[in-house]
């Protein structure tokens, strides 16, 4: 019989001890590591950009849509009193009334009340000289409170001259001339300079409207050949808001002819 023969390894064989490798950290996926930085990029670029738009004024909307300037305010209607030299009516139908050099628009239901001349007392108190009229012209209201009067005056009476004044501008500027018109105290509510052609020449008329002793005057004077030709209108303040428009349109429809 033959013998056994041994195994030489032992028994049970030991387990083989795991093989010693040098096993590196996973590398990332090349793939998905790209990504990851792409999409880093991308909100990093975001985030810069959403910081600066917050910390500088946003330019790019403003290219977009400029902001719309409000318009200005408009300025309140006027009120009827409120055009040119506060309001004009119109005085086509009116009648209109002829004097010595002159015409003006005599409003509705005005009556003449100028007083025929006292050739008597003229020869009384001046001999063979004529009377001079205190008016040229006077209308007024039925209750008499309201009145519109031409005055005609030789120029050298206003202002001393020895020339015969032909234009009111001769008798000085607009303010100057306001002394010569308008009574010491009174509260001058308007003034302005009138050119209108007459003819074949530019004429030139001032015009006052103020207030004085509680009575309301709008007032148009112009000067020719060495006379002042004087219009106005006249009326209880109390009463000037309601016929103030149609005494003022009285006033400067006064023309020379």
């Amino acid at each position: 019989m033959a013998p056994a023969l041994l195994p030489l390894s032992p028994w049970p064989p030991y387990p083989k001890p795991p093989p010693l490798h040098h096993n590196p950290s996973p590398a990332r996926p090349r793939g998905r590591c790209g990504a990851s930085r792409r999409d880093f990029a991308i909100h990093t670029a975001v985030a810069a950009a959403s910081a600066a738009a917050a910390m500088s004024p946003s330019t790019g909307a403003a290219e977009e849509a400029p902001p719309s300037v409000a318009p200005p305010p408009t300025p309140p209607p006027p009120k009827s009193a409120s055009p040119v030299l506060g309001g004009i009516a119109n005085t086509r139908s009116w009648s209109q009334y002829y004097g010595s050099g002159f015409s003006i628009r005599v409003p509705p239901s005005f009556d003449d009340v100028l007083e025929p001349e006292d050739f008597s007392a003229a020869m009384t108190y001046y001999g063979d000289k004529a009377k001079i009229r205190a008016y040229a012209a006077r209308f007024a209201s039925p209750d008499r409170s309201e009145l519109v009067s031409v005055v005609i005056k030789p120029s050298n009476q206003l202002k001393i001259t020895f020339l015969e004044a032909k234009d009111i501008s001769e008798l000085g500027t607009l303010k100057e001339a306001s002394k010569l018109f308008v009574p010491g105290g009174a509260k001058i509510h308007s003034a302005r300079t009138i050119k209108v052609k007459d003819q074949e020449d530019i004429r030139t008329y001032y015009f006052y409207e103020f207030g004085f002793d509680k009575q309301h005057v709008a007032l148009m004077a112009t000067v020719d050949s060495g006379k002042t030709y004087i219009a106005a209108a006249t009326a209880p303040e109390t009463r000037w808001e309601m016929d103030g428009v149609k005494l003022r349109s009285a006033a400067v429809s006064m023309s020379l002819s």
